[in-house]
């Protein structure tokens, strides 16, 4: 990805615009799935607002150099390579944690359900023990997942507890997703610890990983590479999504706005889409067509067996925050900067 592309950098600029983002200077962030979609752009963030020291924690040195390194030159940039399902170091002192490390894609939840659920909850738990230790305060990045699946039309709203499945191995994500929320509500009410909870959309972005196997990822990689899109399904299914800035801008304004203990959905109502018409806006790009295929079996297995999934924003909106691209823009502009 060309981080220089004029149209990545109004991106970064544009969330730099978050009221209070500028409390930050002086201040000590960790960002856990550092090198992931959101912990890239997270990171491209903070550290072109300069004055914020950050640890990025992440499994992969190359992977980190290949994706962060132009900042490993900068002293207030420092790339901490460790398993988060380990504790953090006792001398790691810091003000602010986002713990935004998990497997987030159909063919990790499909080859690496245990890994999953340890990189989650373990994830979540250690993050929590850190803060518990500073006092910092843990912006929770969670999932639409923690809903379950739609009872008929509805849309979740932050109290809808939707039909579980727990019958297969994808559970693995949805309900470490949930158990760790819940060990953020008991780090609260137990040690006191400052605690948001971000409930995220589908996230697509030009920051996303050549190894990200959702469907809408797949779409983008076929666009930016001008060939025909595959959809392997009917497309009928309704989900919410998000352009990664809208979403890290969102995520900046509940660290700084959001209640403790509160959750916040995080969606944008102009990225409400069926999947067939994501498919359409980025074989439209090219003027290319959408083609049908049938998936394999390892890829059935990760597949969510959801056909609705639209988050409500208005709690989100009442804070004051208010997402900037529509999906077309947002598409398009991504295909831009990653051809």
């Amino acid at each position: 990805m060309n981080k220089n592309h004029p149209l990545y950098r109004e991106d970064v600029q544009n969330v730099l615009t978050v009221d209070g983002l500028d409390t930050l200077k002086g201040k000590s962030v960790l960002v856990t799935g550092a090198t992931g979609l959101l912990g890239v752009h997270l990171i491209d963030v903070l550290m072109t607002l300069g004055g914020v020291k950050v640890y990025a924690v992440g499994r992969s040195k190359a992977k980190a150099e290949n994706r962060l390194g132009e900042y490993y030159a900068n002293p207030l940039f420092k790339f901490v390579e460790q398993d988060v399902c380990l504790p953090f170091d006792e001398d790691l002192h810091v003000d602010y944690i986002i713990p935004g490390a998990s497997n987030t894609h159909p063919l990790a939840y499909s080859q690496y359900p245990v890994e999953t659920i340890q990189i989650n909850v373990k994830g979540a738990e250690h993050a929590l023990n850190k803060a518990a230790e500073c006092k910092a305060t843990v912006l929770y990045p969670s999932t639409v997942e923690v809903y379950g699946n739609a009872l008929g039309q509805d849309v979740f709203e932050e109290d809808y507890t939707g039909k579980l499945n727990l019958s297969t191995s994808r559970a693995c994500y949805t309900e470490s997703k949930r158990v760790s929320e819940a060990l953020c509500q008991s780090y609260i009410s137990e040690r006191g610890v400052d605690v948001k909870i971000v409930r995220l959309s589908r996230i697509f972005g030009p920051t996303m990983l050549d190894s990200d196997s959702k469907a809408s990822s797949q779409f983008i990689k076929k666009a930016v590479n001008n060939e025909d899109i595959v959809l392997k399904s009917k497309g009928e299914q309704f989900f919410s999504y998000s352009y990664v800035s809208d979403t890290v801008a969102a995520m900046f304004y509940v660290m700084f706005h959001g209640e403790c203990g509160q959750a916040y959905n995080i969606s944008n109502e102009k990225c409400n889409v069926h999947l067939r018409d994501f498919a359409q806006m980025c074989a439209e790009y090219n003027g290319r067509k959408v083609v049908f295929e049938l998936p394999s079996e390892t890829e059935q297995k990760g597949f969510s067996i959801a056909m609705q999934a639209i988050l409500d924003n208005s709690k989100l909106k009442s804070l004051g925050f208010k997402p900037k691209y529509e999906m077309k823009d947002a598409v398009h502009r991504t295909i831009e900067i990653l051809k």
